[in-house]
């Protein structure tokens, strides 16, 4: 017997896309080429997701520190996440270091590279957050920067598709830019149960399809996202910023 629940996002284009509301547990990745607002659509979730009284596992790896994720968190979804402090966990993806290090009572530093320690280090992260009915959402942003490493590469594309495709325990919130390894890409998006296409057209216009969802409803049409101009050239200068600092150290590893 399944113990899929549901729950109703509070934002009114997935709302509308979502008539059943989104399931959990289940795993969603939000894919599209580079720069088209993918973590703009995944923080909708993450929103509701709180205000439904669920803990969160936040690591988005192009972000260098949360504060752009709490800025646009408020700006967007009218969210402080500063009122939500005990149920969130924050994870910074470093690349120089060995393994992880904790830096505060909720906020971690690993090289989420190596399986081992990306597992070990959510592991450290459900510690720091408080129980909840709903349970964790792991939301993760920009895991394409993974798979820039030579050495890590493959053990990074399985492991991310067996959490995707096998494990229940969680709720899972990932999203990739295609601009690079789409074919490897494609393997994630063929094993989670979720699955949400973004595109940009000209003067930043946002667009959002649902592929797939798991055992619920959806309306399958593609429909504009309203987001600011402005917010779009925050995001991406940030985004861009950390992919030419970060990916050459990736590189190396």
């Amino acid at each position: 017997m399944s113990n899929l629940q549901t729950i109703k996002i509070n934002d009114k284009y997935l709302n509308k896309l979502l008539p059943e509301g989104f399931p959990y547990p289940s795993s969603t990745l939000i894919s599209g080429p580079g720069g088209t607002g993918k973590p703009l659509v995944e923080f909708a979730f993450v929103a509701s997701w709180l205000r439904h009284g669920g803990s969160v596992i936040a690591m988005p790896l192009q972000y260098p520190t949360m504060e752009f994720v709490k800025t646009t968190m408020n700006k967007l979804y009218n969210l402080d996440l500063e009122n939500y402090y005990k149920k969130i966990a924050y994870i910074q993806f470093d690349p120089s270091i060995k393994e992880y290090k904790k830096l505060g009572n909720n906020i971690l530093k690993a090289n989420l590279l190596k399986y081992e320690t990306w597992n070990k280090t959510i592991e450290i992260a459900e510690t720091m957050v408080e129980k909840s009915n709903m349970g964790i959402l792991v939301f993760g942003a920009a895991l394409n920067l993974l798979l820039f490493s030579p050495t890590y590469k493959e053990s990074t594309i399985k492991n991310i598709e067996n959490i995707l495709k096998n494990d229940k325990n969680k709720t899972y919130i990932f999203s990739v830019s295609t601009s690079v390894f789409a074919d490897k890409i494609k393997i994630w998006e063929n094993a989670a149960d979720n699955l949400l296409f973004t595109r940009m057209e000209k003067e930043m216009k946002l667009f959002l399809e649902i592929s797939k969802m798991l055992e619920v409803k959806f309306l399958k049409k593609e429909t504009q996202v309203s987001i600011s101009k402005e917010m779009f050239k925050e995001i991406k200068s940030i985004a861009e910023t950390t992919r030419k600092k970060i990916i050459p150290i990736i590189r190396k590893v």
